[in-house]
């Protein structure tokens, strides 16, 4: 059944921080300091609690991202199309999806997260609304909680696998990142990280970008001492050349005892972009290829004090003519804005041309 633009939900114009509420971006060679973000949705379906996560852009430049409530609703999956400003639903059981991508043929693949989610890797033909099971196990126990994922120029698809909520047992001893080559083998990567989280590959293919982003245990181990902030950093990965294995770990970025990154994507130039779900400064952090900060967007206010407003957690560029414009989930809404960059998809690229980081 055809599901694709069931109904719509929402139009550029719901309530939500606007940006000139915030304080002004820094680094003019990335964004101009007038450039403000533009609230494009806000979660009007009746869901409880949660938020929207995993911008995608597709191969028609619309851009689907994950609403993910807390219990027993499904989640959603939604489209924003910026040709018409509308959003609207593309499934309404998305199985508590979170990171989304599509890949090389048009194909949209999902992370399904735990707490009643189908805990598994899945791929959207977007077409006919048809879901399929791409890989749900390995060695056959159960995945933690898939929660973003990141492809390479052979296809390789690279997925972190932490665990923050969920009422589901844990079968895996580590949380990790897994690959899963182009004959659907899927192997760990590396399990050097504790509550691996956002993931990125380098444009030259050669590094991959890993968040750490250790909030404590969530209850989850009824053994384990009360949560307690760990590591919040992000972590550089080498790729291996031959069989897409991940080595020589280092840290890319330490955020110390501040709050650490979410989802994160990269541009023509190699730079990163990291979502920081800190109060006392939310918003998108840009990193040159050396880890050094070279530009912030804000998307809340800083120094907040109580329940937190305007946490980014996800971020992705557009394509075609909408290939500067970078997208952001904050809270339960959708924004962008304009930058003086172009984001980079390594799965648009044609075969044979390279990138350099």
């Amino acid at each position: 059944m055809r599901i694709l633009l069931a109904y719509l939900i929402c139009v550029i114009g719901t309530s939500g921080l606007h940006g000139d509420e915030l304080p002004a971006p820094s680094g003019a060679d990335v964004v101009s300091p007038d450039a403000k973000l533009e609230l494009l949705f806000t979660r009007t379906a009746n869901l409880s609690g949660g938020l929207t996560e995993g911008p995608a852009v597709a191969p028609d430049g619309s851009i689907y991202f994950s609403d993910i409530p807390f219990g027993k609703d499904h989640g959603m999956i939604l489209r924003f199309n910026p040709e018409t400003n509308e959003t609207t639903v593309f499934s309404n059981n998305s199985g508590k999806s979170n990171g989304l991508i599509f890949d090389s043929k048009g194909r949209l693949l999902a992370c399904e997260g735990a707490g009643y989610g189908g805990r598994q890797i899945s791929r959207w033909n977007v077409r006919t609304g048809v879901k399929q099971t791409v890989v749900q196990h390995i060695d056959g126990k159960r995945f933690n909680s898939p929660n973003d994922l990141c492809l390479d120029r052979k296809g390789r698809i690279y997925f972190s696998d932490p665990r923050y909520v969920g009422h589901e047992p844990r079968e895996l001893e580590h949380r990790a990142v897994y690959m899963i080559d182009k004959e659907g083998n899927v192997s760990e990567a590396t399990h050097q990280v504790v509550k691996p989280n956002g993931i990125a590959i380098s444009p030259d293919g050669k590094t991959l970008y890993l968040a750490d982003h250790d909030n404590g245990t969530d209850n989850i181990d009824p053994e384990a001492p009360p949560p307690a902030q760990g590591d919040m950093k992000i972590y550089a990965f080498k790729i291996k050349r031959k069989d897409g294995g991940l080595s020589q770990r280092r840290t890319f970025v330490d955020f110390g005892a501040t709050k650490g990154c979410d989802g994160m994507t990269v541009d023509e130039h190699g730079n990163v972009y990291l979502t920081v779900r800190d109060k006392s400064r939310p918003g998108v952090m840009i990193v040159d290829p050396t880890g050094q900060e070279i530009a912030f967007i804000p998307t809340g206010p800083p120094n907040q004090t109580g329940d937190p407003v305007g946490l980014p957690s996800n971020v992705e560029f557009g394509s075609g003519k909408q290939s500067h414009v970078l997208y952001v989930t904050v809270d339960t809404s959708l924004y962008r804005i304009g930058l003086k960059v172009n984001g980079f998809h390594v799965q648009h690229q044609k075969k044979g041309k390279k990138r350099q980081s």
